[in-house]
Formats: structure tokens, sequence, C-alpha cells
């Protein structure tokens, strides 16, 4: 049984610890879905997109978002929902619940524990405010991590965290993510290199996978998550979604790193991201984007 936080009424007033119980809640309602379907035998997966084009949706993806979608309409019926399956629900209150239910779907049907579980609060107009918490989480290895963004609520520098279960217990360690000062020390991840296109974003990738020690691919979302807890330094990829990006923005920013556009704009709604471990690489990568950075 999942326990969440009634509402408390209409637009009520954010108490950021009541928001972490619940967004911990969904990522418990999310879990047992998610692993129910993971390396089944039956996973099937059905093709959104045309034009020769794969983009898979699984039974796990439609379910895990159902469910959330209804335990966010008894929880928080002010708030908004935007999910990657079911769409938008506006809200009276500001506050939007973006929700990617497997990120990593190429992965989760290849039995690679590389997907995740993204849920996210975010506030304000899509696209020009601000996602005030996120969590990543991975129920297979189970690990949760969870960011708040600095000044929403959890003091000036944010918070992140993991959340590991094991041997009927829990703990929980901070991430902070580490320090680089040169590209030639720094570790690069992105999904896979067909994510850019042709020209001008395949040109930008390549420079700087050229100057980088290390570029590993296949990472999906917990490539991020690895930049949060001090292991890499830097994601780069192009076309994605809100719904792709807006849990991992507050788990760099409260580990001590940035998520950009190519641009170096702060929390980017979609398109194209940067992940930094270290903000200060900024310096050296934005310039090597720069051919591929316009709008």
């Amino acid at each position: 049984m999942v326990s969440i936080d009634a509402p408390g009424g209409s637009a009520p007033t954010l108490d950021p610890e009541a928001e972490l119980r619940l967004l911990s809640a969904l990522c418990d309602a999310a879990r047992p879905i998610a692993l129910k379907h993971f390396r089944g035998a039956r996973l099937a997966a059905e093709n959104k997109a045309g034009d020769g084009a794969f983009d898979p949706v699984t039974q796990a993806d439609r379910e895990i978002e159902r469910t959330l979608r209804a335990l966010l309409c008894e929880a928080r019926p002010e708030d908004g929902v935007f999910g990657e399956e079911y769409g938008a629900r506006p809200g009276p209150s500001g506050r939007l619940w973006v929700i990617d239910p497997i990120d990593g779907t190429r992965a989760f049907m290849s039995g690679l524990p590389t997907w995740g579980v993204l849920i996210a609060l975010y506030e304000g107009e899509p696209g020009r405010g601000r996602c005030l918490l996120g969590a990543l989480d991975q129920p297979y290895l189970g690990e949760r991590f969870i960011g708040a963004a600095p000044g929403g609520g959890f003091g000036a520098r944010g918070r992140a965290e993991m959340r590991r279960a094991g041997d009927g217990a829990e703990t929980t360690r901070p991430l902070r993510a580490r320090r680089c000062e040169s590209l030639a020390d720094a570790t690069l991840f992105t999904t896979d290199p067909e994510l850019f296109a042709e020209g001008a974003e395949r040109q930008a990738f390549e420079a700087l996978r050229a100057e980088v020690r290390l570029t590993r691919y296949g990472a999906d979302c917990y490539g991020y998550a690895m930049v949060a807890a001090g292991h890499a330094d830097i994601v780069l990829e192009a076309g994605l979604s809100a719904y792709d990006l807006q849990a991992l923005v507050p788990l760099l920013e409260g580990a001590g790193g940035a998520l950009t556009d190519w641009r170096g704009g702060a929390r980017p709604w979609d398109g194209r991201a940067l992940a930094l471990g270290d903000p200060g690489l900024a310096s050296a990568v934005l310039p090597l984007l720069a051919g591929a950075a316009a709008p």
C-alpha cells in the first residue's frame, strides 16, 4: 500500500518535505510494475514512430504512467501532470509533475539496467519556470537518486542523495559531483551518437569527444546520475523532450553540477542537453558546441 499526502486545498503552499515524501511514494508505486516486466519473457514493444524510425513503448511504460497519474490526481488535484505517454493535464496551482515512466525504453527492452523512472516537480510556465525536485529511480539495482534544486526549500545549495535498498534496510548517502579542471581528464557519456543530426550537431559531438579522456555510450538517464555521483564529468545529448530532462536538473544542481542547453542556458526544457559535474568546464565545452548551438 502506497502512502501519499492528502491534498491541502486549492493551490497549497509548497511544503518541500511533503513533496519529497510524495515523490518517494510515487517511485515506490512504480517499482513493482517496472520489475514485473523487466527481463520478462513476454515483454512486447510497440513503435510510436513512423517513417522508418523506432520509438518504442512497452506495457510497463503505460502501466506506470497510468498508476502515477491516478495517485497524483488524488494527492495533488490542483497540480498539473505531463507524461510521455498520456500528455498534459493542466492544473491551477502553477505546479506540474513531469513523468517519464521508463526513460531508456530500448535499454529496458534489452535487459540492460541503465533505464530509470523519472519524476519531477516543476513550478511555473513550462519552459520558463524551474524544476524543484526530481527523482531517478532504478528499481532493478535498488537505487534511487533524488535532487532538490538550490533555493527550492532545501537551502541555498540544494540537495542530492542516493538511497539504496538492500539486506532489508535502506542506506542514504549524499551525492557530490567531482571537480574536473581539464577536458583532457574528463569522462563523457552519450546514449547514442545517432542522437546527433548529421552536420553541425555531429561535428560538435566529435569535437568534444576528441578532447576528453574517455567516452562511453549507452548510459541513458543513468549517465546523468553518475555525473551527479562524481564518477563521470559530462553528458551531451540532443533530440530530447521535457520528460527526459526535468527530473535530472535538480539532481545535477543539488550535487553541485549543472544541466544546461548547448548555449549554456540554465535548466533546458527540451532539445539539446549538456550536463556538467564541474560547471567550470563550460568555458571549455561551449565553444566546441557553438557551431550547432543556434536555436
